[in-house]
């Protein structure tokens, strides 16, 4: 199972570019049945397009703006997303007493990965890499 931290996923969103081309590439030979987001990625993205949109001040801005959040929603509808359960929570807290030393959305994310057994796709491999256990990889480095 693999799961696709918030900044990988805005990768896979926007569908362009190099790193996009290289990571799209693994992406399929891993299988996209496998692939998933988490509820905390969908929280993050979505706090960034209601400021979006708060911001829009001009009619033509709040129209694009809603467009983007549309495009957003419609993109979520066809992604598996792992949710923060009572399991999750369990290793969240876990984590915490272990004074693991990255954001809270960070650990909230490592925490679901960890309750799944999964693999996190991420390109904060610094911080993601204090987590114990937690098996992290970016994928949108070319490969040696």
């Amino acid at each position: 199972m693999i799961v696709l931290d918030t900044d990988v996923l805005s990768i896979v969103q926007q569908a362009r570019g190099e790193t996009y081309d290289r990571l799209a590439n693994r992406l399929d030979a891993a299988g996209a049945g496998g692939v998933y987001v988490t509820i905390v990625s969908l929280e993050e993205q979505m706090r960034g397009w209601l400021a979006y949109i708060a911001r829009a001040k001009r009619i033509a801005d709040q129209i694009l703006a809603y467009e983007r959040l549309q495009a957003f929603l419609d993109d979520y509808r066809l992604r598996p997303i792992l949710p923060f359960d009572d399991h999750a929570a369990a290793v969240y807290q876990r984590l915490r007493k272990q004074n693991c030393r990255i954001g809270t959305m960070d650990l909230k994310i490592a925490a679901i990965v960890l309750a799944h057994d999964a693999i996190l796709l991420s390109r904060n491999l610094a911080d993601f890499r204090r987590v114990a256990g937690l098996s992290v990889e970016d994928w949108t480095i070319p490969v040696r």
